[in-house]
């Protein structure tokens, strides 16, 4: 397993696939990563190489971020990347911005799991363009990724990319993905103190989306304190209470996209 992201090598490697009326083919790309594999009993010297070639790593994806983010920057896309943990209801959150958003700009979506295109079907079947990137045990997209899921894709000028990331709050906060900004999905099914627990997550954010407040009546999960909790990491960090479910301060969500231009 990889000391800066818990990937493997074993993985399988990375597929990413078109999901167009126009194109169903598979685009398969090998995995990345080169992460080194530490064992029990590591001496200094292996822990100090480990260290170097992982932040060798990040260099690199930090230099195909910036890549990715000056192609998009030339043709008007604004992407946004759309982390939380599994569950917290992010292809809900997508499927109702999508229909809600319909005829005010083109939307596209990359989509992130380990295994399967059921996110992506759910996507495609609102007749937005949609690509399927599966990692295999990979636990993040990355910039090469995203770079590969971009040429597959190529979202119309003018458009907005919504980049759900693989269900993770750890190792998706690591790798920028040359977005415009980061929002982090946590549903009140979740427990409060999220925040706390997973700090580097919520400090990267630039928008925080606590999900399912329908559902608020029913758990026991205060806003207010996890709120508090949140700008305890992230001082200016922007927090907004959503239902996917029935519309409640969607209006909100859709405001902070558009000024996202």
């Amino acid at each position: 397993m990889c000391g800066t992201c818990g990937c493997s090598e074993e993985s399988g490697g990375t597929r990413i696939t078109m999901l167009r009326e126009d194109d169903g083919a598979d685009h398969g790309h090998p995995h990345p990563h080169e992460h080194p594999h530490p064992h029990p009993g590591l001496q200094s010297d292996d822990a100090v190489e480990t260290v170097t070639i992982e932040q060798r790593v990040l260099a690199k994806n930090d230099l195909l971020a910036e890549r990715n983010r000056t192609w998009m920057t030339e043709r008007g896309v604004v992407a946004v990347n759309m982390m939380s943990s599994p569950g917290a209801g992010k292809t809900t959150l997508l499927e109702r911005t999508i229909n809600d958003l319909a005829g005010r700009r083109p939307v596209a979506v990359i989509e992130g799991d380990q295994e399967t295109r059921l996110d992506a079907d759910r996507i495609g079947r609102t007749g937005c363009a949609v690509v399927q990137v599966n990692t295999g045990a990979g636990c993040h997209l990355d910039a090469e990724m995203m770079r590969d899921a971009l040429t597959a894709l190529s979202p119309a000028e003018g458009s907005l990319l919504m980049v759900e990331n693989v269900g993770n709050l750890v190792c998706p906060a690591l790798f920028d993905l040359g977005e415009r900004a980061k929002a982090v999905i946590i549903s009140v099914t979740e427990g409060t103190d999220k925040p706390l627990k997973y700090p580097y997550m919520f400090a990267a954010a630039d928008l925080i989306l606590v999900n399912k407040a329908d559902l608020l009546p029913y758990v026991d999960f205060d806003v207010e304190q996890c709120t508090r909790h949140a700008r305890s990491v992230n001082p200016d960090v922007r927090v907004l209470t959503v239902s996917a479910t029935t519309g409640e301060g969607l209006d909100h969500w859709y405001d902070w996209l558009a000024a996202q231009r």
